[in-house]
């Protein structure tokens, strides 16, 4: 079971940034990838940025430009840096890794971190 620890979030004004990370329990040798998530109320959770093992990045295009996904394989934890923060990007952020467990994958999830943008 990998476990996953987010931090980082918090209150921030429109325009201001915030950098979450998340911190897993196990290497990343087995990583296939990484992502975030987020979830606004009354809302389905959406994919907001991937990162996969050979690096490749991708992000909803709604915060294309502004949100950058990292990862640090030495400390095991991936980062979603957030600039130019909108009121829209308020939400619960969770942290997704899918790691290899041949033949199959399993998926894992964090416990998640609230981010409010006040406008």
């Amino acid at each position: 079971q990998v476990q996953l620890v987010e931090s980082g979030g918090g209150l921030v004004q429109a325009g201001g940034s915030l950098r979450l990370s998340c911190a897993a329990s196990e290497s990343m040798l087995s990583m296939n990838r990484m992502a975030w998530y987020r979830q606004a109320p009354g809302k389905q959770r959406e994919l907001v940025a991937v990162i996969t093992s050979g690096g490749s990045t991708n992000y909803a295009d709604s915060v294309k430009g502004r949100f950058t996904i990292s990862r640090d394989n030495v400390k095991r934890t991936v980062y979603l840096q957030m600039n130019s923060l909108k009121p829209e990007d308020t939400a619960v952020y969770y942290c997704n890794a899918e790691y290899l467990r041949i033949p199959d994958t399993r998926t894992y999830w964090g416990q998640g971190i609230q981010v409010t943008v006040s406008s």
